[in-house]
C-alpha cells in the first residue's frame, strides 16, 4: 500500500475519506452487478461494458481532485461518475434509457454525462474524449480559473491518433489535464502485448516531455497519491501527466448474456487477478490499520445496496422521454 505524504490535497486522509473512498468503491461493485442483472433479464437497451475490478483506480484518480474540476470517460462508463460522487439514480434511470436519466435518456450505458460533478461525457468511440479533455482544460486556462481535467481512456486507445494529438497539444500549451490510462491489458480481446511497441503506455510520456508514471491500479492510495501530484503539477500551470494504472476488469469486454466468451485469457490468469479485488484489499487494509471496523464495513455496505436498490426503483418507475422530445439536445 502506498504511503501518504502530507500536502494540500489532503495528505494524512482523514478516517471520513477513507470510508467515502470505500463507498464509492462499493457503489460501483454493486451498481455495476444491478446493471448485469437488468440487462440480462432484458431490461435495459444496448451493450453494456463493466469495469468491476477496475473500482481503485476509478475512485483514486477522482477523489484527487474537486468537484469543480472536469472529467471525461469512455465506453466503460458507469464507474467514473460514481467515483467523481454523481448520484446514483439519475445514472441508473439513463442506463434504462429514462427521462429523469442523466442525459435525459438519449445517452445510454456507453454515453454517460454529469455535469453537476464536471463529468463532461463518455463515449464509445475509442479516444474520442481525449481532445475534449484537452479543451476543457485549455478552457480553464483561458477562463484563469485553478481547475483540471481528468482523462480516462483505455489501453487500446493509446494507439490511436487522439491520444497522439491530444498528448502533445497539451504538453505544447501545459495543459491542467492528467491522461490517466485504465491498462487493463485487452482491447477486447487482444493482447496489449500484441498491439504496442513499449511495454508500458507511460514510456510514451517522454515523447512530449511530460511525467510518465506507472501505478498499481488495484490500490486505490497509491493512485490516489500520483494522481494528486499530477494534480498539484497541473494546478501550478506545468502541465500535463500521462499516468498508467495497471488494472483488471474480471468480466468480459462486454455483457454477453448465454453466448460463450472468446478463448483468449486463461482461467489462472483471471483467477490471479481475483487475489487482487481492490475492494478487498482495501477494506482489509483499513481493518488493518484500524481505520475500520468490521460493524462500520458492514453498515457502508447495506447502506451502498439500499442506494443502489433504490437507484433502480427510481429507474424502472420513470417514463421513457417523449416522441416530441426526439430532436432536442442535438446541434444540428
Amino acid at each position: 500500500m502506498a504511503k501518504w505524504s502530507d500536502d494540500e490535497e489532503g495528505g494524512g486522509l482523514p478516517k471520513e475519506n477513507l470510508h467515502e473512498m470505500l463507498r464509492r468503491m462499493l457503489r460501483i461493485r454493486v451498481f455495476e452487478d444491478r446493471a448485469v442483472d437488468l440487462h440480462l433479464a432484458s431490461r435495459m437497451p444496448g451493450f453494456v461494458h463493466i469495469a468491476i475490478g477496475q473500482e481503485a483506480e476509478i475512485v483514486g484518480a477522482c477523489m484527487a481532485l474537486r468537484t469543480d474540476d472536469y472529467m471525461t470517460g469512455n465506453h466503460r462508463s458507469h464507474g467514473h461518475p460514481i467515483g467523481k460522487g454523481a448520484e446514483l439514480a439519475p445514472l441508473m434511470a439513463e442506463l434504462l434509457g429514462k427521462k429523469a436519466g442523466v442525459c435525459r435518456g438519449k445517452g445510454g450505458s456507453m454515453h454517460l454525462a454529469a455535469f453537476s460533478v464536471g463529468s463532461l461525457g463518455e463515449s464509445g468511440v475509442v479516444g474520442s474524449m481525449m481532445p475534449v479533455a484537452t479543451g476543457a482544460a485549455l478552457s480553464a486556462r483561458l477562463r484563469g480559473t485553478s481547475q483540471v481535467c481528468l482523462c480516462f481512456f483505455g489501453d487500446g486507445a493509446a494507439n490511436c491518433g487522439p491520444f497522439h494529438e491530444s498528448l502533445n497539444l497539451a504538453a505544447i500549451w501545459k495543459l491542467p489535464v492528467i491522461f490517466l490510462c485504465e491498462n487493463n491489458g485487452y482491447a477486447i480481446t487482444t493482447p496489449q502485448v500484441q498491439t504496442t511497441a513499449v511495454a508500458h503506455i507511460a514510456d510514451r510520456a517522454a515523447s512530449y516531455e511530460i511525467p510518465g508514471a506507472i501505478v498499481d491500479g488495484q490500490d486505490v492510495l497509491a493512485v490516489y497519491e500520483v494522481v494528486s501530484q499530477a494534480v498539484r503539477r497541473a494546478r501550478a500551470g506545468h502541465g500535463p501527466t500521462l499516468v498508467e494504472a495497471k488494472t483488471y476488469r474480471y468480466r468480459e469486454h462486454w455483457e454477453m448474456g448465454a453466448t460463450k466468451p472468446p478463448l483468449y485469457r486463461s482461467d489462472e490468469e483471471i483467477a490471479s487477478w481475483r487475489t487482487k479485488d481492490p475492494i478487498e484489499m482495501f477494506s482489509r487494509t483499513l481493518l488493518n490499520t484500524r481505520q475500520l471496523t468490521e460493524h462500520e464495513f458492514a453498515a457502508i455496505k447495506l447502506a451502498v445496496e439500499i442506494e443502489v436498490d433504490a437507484a433502480v426503483a427510481f429507474a424502472e418507475q420513470s417514463p421513457f422521454p417523449e416522441l416530441s422530445t426526439l430532436f432536442e439536445d442535438v446541434f444540428v
